[in-house]
């Protein structure tokens, strides 16, 4: 799956902004403040307004006055356009949030369309507001499905609960399906070195928590049943790392799962306590981005922290192959060292202005554009000033 473009009215700093042409890994730069957190927040967002309720999501951020844009009365409203897949069409969710006559907060609208082709009016297949509305059944491969699909009235149990949580869990409702999934399987990275290189319980865990307080269990089971991905961890650490020769998830005694490390110049292993936070940075990106069920988006805030300079480029690298083979991975950084790494096409800049951001696209910066054909790096025209002046300088998106 894939998300292909996205607009935020009304969500804090982005009070009105579209994101177009969001390629398989998009890399987002701007100062301190522009935005960088609140914009992956909009998935955090999003994933919880699915996995539990509108009401309990604004909450999480403090309310309804908290999360909408300062000195602004409309509702929240975001619109995803996503691919399923290479050749599927490309499905249009909108979803509207406000408060009702209580100033509670509601669904105000939520609609689902695709389109087969490039031209032609878009199907309507899901339309509800205040938990009522229709959803088409089946699936719709063609004009005809969607004129003979059937639309019988569905009802959530109550108006702060998204549609597609409910309907996307049966198979007679497949679109609606395909963004719950594309959702719920949204992976935010909140990740706390300390809470990686802390020992664990022994259990079972395929994939990486967004802390990664969970990380010697999934290394230990992807030890025991994805050998090759795991071998490949340790000949990528043995070469960014200087003196790594082995990583072993062990479980003790009393039940608990450590990582230890080995290092050449030593006959004994040592506990992961003792490892530096770069090491523990490193081997955690490898074993996340080793997942045998890739994330259907990654999000990654300043993975350049804790991480020598040379090891950035290697790593845009893993980012870009994880994003290659199915994963979209959508990343923040400050660091000139992995925008050097970055294809100008991927890139895109946060401006804020007069209290709201904007998001400009680096490969529509005339001037970016230019020096980038000529030989310059992001990197470069980021730490020269010249990228955000010149994304400053762009009309970007109208409000």
């Amino acid at each position: 799956m894939q998300i292909e473009s996205l607009r935020i009215r009304n969500f804090r700093v982005f009070q009105n902004v579209s994101v177009k042409k969001i390629p398989p890994m998009a890399v987002f730069m701007g100062q301190n403040g522009a935005g960088k957190t609140t914009f992956f927040d909009i998935f955090g967002f999003l994933h919880d307004c699915l996995s539990s309720n509108v009401r309990s999501a604004l909450a999480k951020r403090g309310g309804f006055q908290e999360v909408v844009s300062r000195d602004q009365t409309g509702d929240l409203a975001f619109e995803i356009k996503f691919r399923p897949s290479p050749g599927e069409p490309v499905i249009t969710y909108e979803l509207t949030i406000g408060l009702n006559e209580r100033s509670a907060p509601v669904v105000k609208k939520e609609i689902m369309r695709f389109r087969r082709g490039q031209y032609g009016a878009p199907w309507k297949i899901l339309d509800f507001a205040d938990g009522e509305g229709v959803a088409a059944e089946g699936e719709l491969q063609s004009y005809e499905d969607v004129q003979k699909a059937n639309r019988a009235p569905q009802k959530v149990s109550a108006p702060d609960i998204l549609a597609v949580k409910g309907l996307g869990q049966f198979e007679n409702f497949p679109a609606m399906a395909s963004l719950r999934k594309l959702i719920e399987d949204w992976y935010v990275s909140d990740f706390h070195i300390e809470n990686a290189r802390g020992r664990q319980e022994a259990g079972y865990s395929e994939s990486l928590s967004t802390t990664g307080d969970n990380l010697a269990q999934v290394a230990k089971y992807l030890y025991d049943n994805h050998r090759e991905r795991f071998d490949s961890i340790l000949n990528a650490m043995r070469e960014r790392v200087p003196g790594v020769t082995n990583v072993e998830a062990k479980v003790t005694e009393d039940g608990y799962v450590i990582l230890r490390f080995q290092d050449g110049q030593f006959k004994n292993p040592f506990s992961s306590k003792f490892v530096s936070d770069g090491t523990i940075k490193m081997f955690t990106y490898l074993v996340l981005l080793s997942d045998p069920s890739p994330h259907a988006l990654l999000c990654v805030e300043e993975p350049e922290n804790q991480l020598y300079p040379e090891l950035l480029s290697q790593l845009a690298e893993e980012f870009r192959h994880y994003s290659n083979i199915g994963g979209q991975v959508f990343i923040s950084t400050h660091s000139p060292d992995f925008l050097n790494a970055v294809r100008l096409d991927e890139l895109y800049c946060l401006v804020k202005e007069n209290g709201y951001t904007r998001i400009v696209r680096a490969c529509d910066l005339p001037l970016v554009a230019s020096l980038y054909r000529e030989g310059d790096l992001p990197g470069a025209l980021w730490s020269q000033g010249i990228l955000l002046e010149a994304a400053a300088k762009a009309g970007g998106n109208k409000r």
